[in-house]
């Protein structure tokens, strides 16, 4: 999937639209093992496939922030700011783990603006609702409100 070229003048029109979907990107268990290590969250749902297999989910899951802390990466594949110097994320809001990312997964990002404000030092602030999707899942794996701020 191509990224989306956007002009971050003309943006303010896209206000309640969705304005890009991102590539897949594939949670395999790897992935999981080196968040884990990173953040020392060793939980075994997460890095135990012998005991997951008889958990709920039948093995083990990516961690919901593991999930979440993709969002930079899928922005920066979907989204190409024609007129943007530089970019800074600023927070979240309303952050929910909807549903299980299984290892080998692929998750990708569904971003509609939600706001457009602009602010000091020659930017913008966007909103985005970012609904993330499980290839073949049935519900959102999480969605949240990401808070950017954008400068030309």
């Amino acid at each position: 999937m191509a990224k989306t070229s956007v002009s971050l003048r003309e943006l303010e029109s896209r206000v309640g639209q969705e304005v890009g979907i991102s590539p897949w990107v594939a949670m395999p268990q790897e992935r999981i093992d080196l968040f884990a290590k990173a953040t020392e969250d060793f939980q075994w749902i997460h890095v135990d496939p012998a005991r997951a297999k008889s958990s709920p989910y039948g093995g083990t899951i990516a961690h919901g922030f593991l999930t979440l802390s993709l969002l930079s990466h899928l922005a920066e594949t979907t989204f190409s700011f024609s007129d943007r110097k530089m970019g800074v994320n600023y927070g979240l809001n309303r952050v929910r783990f909807t549903a299980p990312v299984p290892a080998g997964a692929k998750i990708r990002g569904r971003f509609t603006l939600a706001r457009y404000e602009k602010i000091e030092g020659n930017g913008v602030q966007t909103t985005w609702n970012v609904i993330f999707e499980r290839e073949g899942g049935d519900k959102p794996v999480c969605v949240a409100e990401a808070i950017s701020r954008h400068y030309f």
